[in-house]
């Protein structure tokens, strides 16, 4: 018997824009749940990022029992919901998450434009210090994450849409495939 409630992951680079998508998504989908990847604390999974991406980025180390349990109780409620979405950034590459997901989408940011985000949104109140360190370590050591993520999620995703439209452009084309009966 399938399952009637249908799993959409949403993933990109760290400003790219999935929370925002999500939540609008989750605004225009009737009947749908919203499970983000930065609410949950991921114990027994690496800790230090770019020693992960250094050392080949597997995964399969990432423990991702919190969602898959969350995920599980919602397809298990007494009224399911239609669709669950997943501000997520690993699409089908985690073997523990993947069979559960019935469509992912990748939010293609450029990298400039996704650091820049990201800047705005973490130091709203940072200093010119703060904002100096992250930037140094980006270009030093971060920058491989996000490129790791191109390299890898991009290409496994079902769903490339581009993160330089506006919000409610990017929602219009996901649900435009949903209309074409991609699920």
């Amino acid at each position: 018997m399938s399952r009637k409630t249908k799993v959409i992951a949403v993933s990109g680079v760290s400003g790219s824009g999935k929370t925002t998508v999500t939540k609008c998504l989750g605004d225009r989908l009737r009947n749908s749940e919203s499970l983000f990847f930065d609410d949950y604390i991921w114990k027994d999974s690496p800790e230090d990022l770019v020693k992960w991406v250094k050392e080949g980025a597997d995964y399969g180390l990432w423990n991702l029992e919190p969602l898959v349990k969350d995920v599980m109780t919602l397809f298990e409620s007494v009224d399911p919901p239609s669709f669950i979405l997943l501000d997520y950034p690993f699409s089908y590459q985690n073997q523990g998450m993947k069979d559960w997901i019935d469509l992912s989408i990748y939010i293609d940011t450029p990298l400039d434009v996704a650091l820049g985000r990201r800047i705005l949104r973490d130091y709203k109140n940072g200093t010119a210090s703060e904002i100096h360190k992250d930037i140094t370590f980006y270009l030093e050591k971060g920058r491989r994450a996000y490129e790791e993520m191109e390299a890898t999620i991009k290409v496994d995703a079902d769903y490339i849409v581009g993160g330089k439209l506006p919000v409610e452009r990017i929602v219009e084309l996901i649900l435009s495939k949903l209309k074409e009966g991609v699920l």
